[in-house]
């Protein structure tokens, strides 16, 4: 198997495309790419699939698909659809993402999240994509750049409302542990593939090592280590499934010195050895 595509975002920090009665699959299918930006789809008619990372996600209307950096993504079928894509890099974020302003958390680890639409909000939606898909077409001026973030930046605090309103446990906006933990999901977007220790994360977000391992258990029913654990296997799995590194590389890539210890703890975590979850993972997906 050839290496893993990867989609560039060229000319840009960001790009709106809109979908008119578009469809996917069967012979225009693509093979499975990596994304080297966010992706947001939204799907105001249509329905159909994603796989995200090998997991089946529906396509349903009044819904956005949230699709992070990284994550491996096929549009694996889709039938009379109408809405748009925005693709943006880091840059396109408000302040680098590092602000409340910009809800970077959503499009951290796992991703994939899909988000319903209030159907009395969609126009709006679809206005405020049509307004920023119109100032990436205009000659840019002086004001270019912060309008757009500033557009993105509120279609994302939309998403963020819409989902928190959809959790089966609601918080309100201001939770100090829920706060905590879209902090700690950013750092740990940033830190995973070089440091494992929970107290890293503590320190980093200033808060003891025992308060952020509460908060976080609070809002996700899992402690720091095993967070961490997550998103580190995750992309572990990512590039088994995905690319043709030998386990020993991809314990580098993950931030194992020693390739046998990387295979234990992925064994612990999978049930299964490296090479074991490649071979069972493309037999069930890379030749359908």
């Amino acid at each position: 198997m050839s290496a893993l595509a990867v989609d560039r975002l060229d000319g840009g920090a960001m790009q709106v495309v809109r979908l008119e009665g578009a469809r996917f699959g069967g012979e225009r299918a693509r093979d499975p790419h990596r994304h080297d930006y966010h992706e947001l789809i939204w799907v105001r008619e249509g329905r159909g699939q994603h796989l995200l990372d090998g997991r089946p996600f529906s396509v349903r209307p009044h819904t956005v698909t949230v699709i992070g950096r990284g994550q491996v993504h096929v549009f694996e079928r889709g039938e009379g659809l109408h809405g748009a894509v925005v693709r943006f890099r880091e840059e396109g974020l408000a302040d680098g993402g590092a602000r409340r302003g910009t809800p970077a958390w959503l499009l951290a680890g796992q991703g994939g999240r899909t988000v319903v639409v209030p159907p009395r909000e969609a126009p709006r939606l679809d206005a405020l994509i049509d307004a920023l898909g119109e100032e990436l077409q205009r000659p840019p001026d002086g004001h270019s750049p912060e309008l757009q973030r500033h557009l993105l930046s509120a279609i994302l605090l939309w998403i963020e409302r819409w989902y928190d309103a959809s959790r089966t446990e609601r918080r309100e906006a201001d939770d100090a542990e829920v706060q905590l933990h879209r902090r700690f999901t950013r750092r740990l977007e940033e830190d995973f593939a070089r440091r494992h220790d929970a107290a890293h994360y503590a320190e980093a977000l200033g808060v003891p090592a025992a308060a952020l391992s509460r908060a976080l258990a609070q809002v996700t029913g899992r402690g720091t280590k095993d967070l961490i654990t997550e998103r580190v296997m995750l992309e572990a799995a990512r590039l088994l499934r995905f690319t043709d590194l030998s386990v020993g590389e991809i314990a580098h890539r993950v931030g194992f010195t020693d390739p046998l210890y990387f295979s234990r703890a992925f064994k612990r975590r999978h049930d299964e050895s490296p090479q074991a979850y490649r071979d069972r993972a493309r037999g069930k997906s890379m030749h359908a």
